[in-house]
Parts: C-alpha cells; structure tokens; sequence
C-alpha cells in the first residue's frame, strides 16, 4: 500500500485554509476525508498523474463532518459508486449539510460541503478488511468534534483533526473527550507514521510530541479559564470567553474558538 498527501486549498474568509486528503494506493483506490469541494478536479488530477483512475475509488473514509472533510466525497459517490464510511455520530452531519450549517454556521459553507449519504457505519475497535494488504482499525478520538474517528492501517495512522496544533485556533467541542483522545494516540504503538488533516506527515516520535504539546495547550486554555472565573464571578459566559480569548491572544469573535471555551466552561 502507498499513501499519497494531496494538498486541497480553500477559503473561509478571504484567508485561505488548507486540508490535507489522502490516498490509499493498492489494488484499487481509496480516500481518507475528501477534503473542500473546490478540491474535486485537484483529486482527480492527481489520480490521472499516477496512472490511475476515478473508478478505481472503492471507498472514501470520514474522519468526521466538518466540510472540509466531506467536501467531494458526494462527487465521487456519485461518479464512482464507492461506499462512504462514517462513525454513527457524525451521520447527520455528512447526510445533511443543512442542519450542520444551523448548527454549526461558518463563512462560505455551502462552497466546501455538499449532503452525501453514509453507506457503512463505523465504531471503535472495528477493523475492515478491505483488500489482503489493507486492515482498518477504527479507533475513537472524539473531541475536535462529536464522534472523530482516526484509521489506523497496518503501522500508519490517519487522525483528521485530532492532534490540536500550536500554528492554529484550537477547535474542540469537548475538553474531556479530546484529552483522552490524545492520551490514547500516545499509548498506540507499532506506528511508523501519523498522517494529520492540517499538518505534515509525522514519525512516531513526533506524534508523540504534538499529542503532548496539544495536551498543554488544553491545560493552558483551562488554567486561564479558571483563573478568569475566579476574577470575574459575576459576569455572563460571553464576557468570560471574550476575557479567556483577549488573554491568549486568540479572536474573541471566532465561534468555534467560543466552543472550545465553552467546553471548559460546562465542567465548572
């Protein structure tokens, strides 16, 4: 099996983001995440360039529902035929981009997500035999959102968005539920390489030290939450996270960042 990185390019705002999909190279094709829709062409381009083709995607595997993630994969179903596979608690997410965009609304959503519908539904500790070299181990990492799953593939493993980076706005909607998942990534051995959604490819050792960085970096946002609460007793949950972002220096008027501290808010 090869594990090819295809960079997908996108824009929020008028600041442009980036994703990372990956393609699994075997006896036939397969795609971790399906990163923005604008990236479909970009997929497709780089599956000719290796001599492949589209028709040989037999599945695309969802991390979780965020649209960068579930961008094309309803372009390639279409196409394709392939199954899209999905944990049970992102599901409605994936299956309709309308309630995620109520729930969770961000700039320019309905450019980088489209609706497409779960074939096979996944859990923690599955494994899918997919072809004789290839065996998914599904593994739970909720936190970035509801129900993340990262596959881990013989020594590889693919987290999305699990490991919260220091170049970045730290986005999660459980605090608990993210620790733990970091605690585990830290305990899985017989990894030789860590492939992230937002970040380049990493050794084992460097999984291990972005998993405790992203730990520090909860327990940073923690200490500072319950410092400001001891200070401002009186004030509304708005004001605490505006108080909490001006102190780390993060945007106070970023929605998902008000998320992430909430999350340290509900366990006080």
């Amino acid at each position: 099996m090869k594990v090819h990185q295809i960079k997908i390019d996108f824009n929020i705002t008028d600041k442009k983001r980036y994703v990372y999909v990956y393609l699994m190279e075997s006896k036939n094709l397969y795609l971790i995440d399906s990163g923005a829709y604008c990236g479909k062409k970009i997929i497709e381009h780089y599956i000719t360039n290796i001599s492949r083709n589209i028709f040989e995607i037999k599945g695309i595997f969802l991390t979780h529902a965020h649209p960068d993630h579930i961008g094309t994969a309803a372009y390639f179903k279409e196409k394709t035929g392939c199954k899209i596979y999905s944990s049970s608690g992102e599901r409605n997410w994936i299956e309709n981009i309308d309630l995620q965009y109520k729930e969770r609304p961000i700039p320019n959503f309905y450019n980088i997500a489209k609706s497409v519908s779960v074939d096979i539904i996944v859990k923690d500790n599955d494994i899918i035999k997919l072809e004789n070299e290839i065996s998914i181990t599904v593994i739970s990492t909720s936190g970035h959102s509801f129900d993340e799953v990262s596959y881990k593939i013989n020594n590889v493993i693919f987290v999305g968005d699990s490991i919260p980076i220091k170049e970045d706005i730290p986005i999660y909607v459980n605090k608990n539920n993210s620790i733990n998942s970091l605690k585990r990534l830290i305990k899985i051995d017989s990894i030789e390489y860590c492939y992230p959604a937002w970040d380049k490819t990493y050794t084992y050792q460097q999984m291990l030290e972005k998993c405790k960085v992203a730990l520090e970096i909860i327990e940073d946002i923690d200490y500072v939450v319950k410092n400001v609460i001891k200070e401002f007793q009186n004030y509304d949950k708005y004001e605490i996270i505006k108080i909490v972002c001006d102190r780390l220096n993060l945007p106070a008027n970023n929605p998902l960042l008000a998320t992430t501290i909430q999350s340290h808010l509900t366990d006080l």
